[in-house]
């Protein structure tokens, strides 16, 4: 879709900003760190948990997309759209939620001593993989969803008249697409999930739930050790962008073409599929709702007796989550291929703190680093994020090249004329999504902001942290409610104009 010189200079912009800071750290370092066995342990840890919780997203995300691609019920899109509610929560304010259902003393304990079973800890491995799930169980039944709203109108009702089972419609029809969408959501979470910081800090429950991240922020923050940092770092940077390629030569297959645009018809089904969908949907809905819910009852309360400070705060994130997103939405368009997804996906293959100390050591000689935070975590949101965006818009582009390029260049449709009347109207629904998502998150970040940020400099999330640090717990939940409705709004607002009116 873009011209040739707009896809090498997005592709060299991404790399450039994340393999100088990889530079800056490994030439501050004093020589290269030899790996100790807590090192090695870590990275086997890191392994391990984001390949459990990789598995286990999309194993529970699929039978919920599945559920709510062939399920018309009232309020229907209000849960789809709160369903990236999770994913764009600031990690810590989530575990805070968590913590109050499956902790100690949490409502799920309380019911589980009741019939006589002995508590169960949400600290370790178990704890990890359970905010894991609870983060990325969103966005994999939204990547998947999107998939099975993919699937042409036409393929269904061809089974229809063929008088295909269930079990045939399923093969002939969804496992084409399941073979092209699965493998890329397992990849992206499995990156996501390599990168934890706050949720092996919170929930990790000593050295033997020490994540590659966690060990990089010791090396850093308590040692000063940098070889080690850019050696983990590094370490870190290859397993993802192999989990990277691996996704996009999984997903080449071109499974389940184009259609008419036409709405997926409805398909007659027994009433007991009909109640497990309703199962499984009700389920998910209370494993994603109850840890917000108990946080909105704790925190709507003093909403309005927040200091100013925290309303400027919020201000400060709003306007670096929309300048993120317009950054971001302006890299990924360019690089909508599969090598442009690889060189994206550079952004979460690398950990933040490494990219945030080496942002940090390339400045330090110029200018002042606070001075250029808000700046400095606007750039790094929109790279952080362009992953998921690629990954959204990357099969309409190249679905939508191969079906209608070459009869546009035939018609003598210019770049301008081939974006207003062909790409756009199939590009606005995922664009839509990719916009909502892409200016959430950033509102959530508490990764590089806190390597800069101070007082002066505060986001919100960063404004939240510091009121837990002082044990001002029902401010922090206040601003945590503050947060959430501004991520939720913005994230409904742009999803629903990529929506429009069209029907779902």
């Amino acid at each position: 879709m873009a011209p040739r010189t707009f896809q090498i200079t997005a592709g060299a912009a991404v790399a450039a900003f994340v393999l100088f800071p990889l530079w800056a750290v490994w030439r501050h370092s004093d020589a290269l760190a030899s790996l100790g066995e807590a090192e090695w342990a870590a990275l086997w840890f890191t392994l391990k948990q984001a390949l459990l919780s990789a598995f286990l997203s999309v194993f529970f995300a699929l039978p919920l997309a599945r559920a709510l691609a062939r399920t018309q019920f009232w309020g229907r899109q209000f849960v789809i759209m709160v369903l990236g509610a999770p994913f764009i929560l600031p990690v810590i304010v989530a575990i805070l939620g968590l913590i109050a259902v499956f902790g100690q003393n949490g409502i799920f304990n309380l019911l589980w001593t009741a019939f006589g079973f002995e508590r169960i800890s949400i600290y370790g491995l178990q704890g990890v993989l359970l905010a894991h799930v609870f983060f990325n169980l969103p966005l994999a039944t939204r990547m998947l969803l999107l998939g099975w709203t993919s699937i042409p109108s036409e393929r269904i009702r061809l089974a229809q008249s063929l008088g295909l089972t269930a079990r045939g419609r399923f093969c002939c029809v969804e496992w084409p697409m399941l073979v092209q969408v699965v493998p890329s959501a397992f990849a992206v979470i499995f990156v996501i999930c390599l990168s934890s910081f706050a949720v092996a800090l919170t929930l990790g429950g000593g050295p033997r739930a020490t994540t590659i991240e966690l060990a990089i922020y010791q090396a850093i923050r308590f040692e000063f050790d940098f070889a080690t940092a850019a050696m983990l770092g590094f370490m870190q940077l290859t397993v993802s962008l192999l989990a990277a390629l691996i996704a996009v030569f999984l997903g080449m297959t071109n499974g389940f073409g184009f259609g008419l645009d036409r709405s997926l018809p409805c398909v007659a089904r027994p009433a007991f599929e009909q109640f497990w969908d309703g199962m499984i949907i009700t389920i998910a809905i209370l494993f994603l709702a109850l840890p917000l819910a108990i946080l909105t009852i704790t925190g709507a309360a003093g909403l309005l007796e927040l200091p100013p400070s925290v309303w400027v705060a919020a201000l400060r994130s709003v306007l670096i989550a929309l300048g993120a997103g317009v950054l971001c939405l302006m890299l990924a368009l360019p690089l909508c291929t599969r090598i442009g997804e690889v060189i994206g996906t550079l952004g979460i293959a690398v950990s933040p703190l490494v990219l945030g100390t080496g942002i940090f050591l390339i400045v330090r000689p110029y200018v002042n680093p606070f001075d250029i935070a808000l700046i400095v975590t606007l750039c790094v949101n929109a790279v952080l994020s362009l992953p998921f965006v690629l990954r959204v818009l990357r099969p309409n582009v190249e679905q939508t090249s191969k079906t209608y390029l070459k009869l546009s260049q035939s018609l003598g449709l210019g770049p301008w004329a081939q974006f207003r009347w062909v790409f756009w109207p199939r590009l606005r629904r995922p664009l839509g999504f990719s916009a909502g998502l892409v200016t959430a998150l950033p509102m959530g970040d508490l990764g590089v902001i806190a390597l800069f940020g101070d007082a002066e400099y505060a986001t919100l999330p960063l404004k939240i942290y510091q009121l837990m640090g002082s044990y001002r717990m029902e401010q922090a939940a206040s601003g945590a409610v503050l947060l959430l409705s501004l991520s939720l709004s913005l994230f409904w607002i742009f999803d629903r104009w990529g929506r429009g009116d069209a029907a779902h």
